[in-house]
């Protein structure tokens, strides 16, 4: 048999999660943290940009490709929007009257 006290709505300006979500930890620290730890006196980020950089000059397209954006940003890709060179003419949209009054 089902308990009726608790099937029924929560009362006006009560919460049903009063906690709310639970936070979630700082992912940049975090990673800033994995990545500063050292080993033989290289860091990870040090020994995970070399190996990035071996894969690169091995023909790695993808690893050359990270490397790249990382540190000159994405290439922007320019669209040409004109027709033969010449401007595309934009002719506002027809305002539709009422005739018959």
């Amino acid at each position: 048999m089902a308990n009726n006290k608790n099937l029924r709505p929560f009362p006006k300006g009560v919460s049903g999660n009063p906690k709310g979500r639970p936070k979630l930890p700082d992912i940049r620290e975090a990673l800033a943290r994995v990545l500063a730890d050292e080993k033989d006196g290289v860091t990870a980020l040090e020994a995970t940009l070399n190996a990035l950089r071996a894969k690169a000059v091995r023909g790695d397209i993808r690893a050359a490709e990270v490397l790249l954006d990382r540190a000159f940003g994405k290439s922007v890709q320019v669209a040409d929007i004109t027709s033969g060179g010449e401007p595309i003419r934009v002719v506002p949209p027809i305002a539709w009257t009422d005739d018959t009054a």
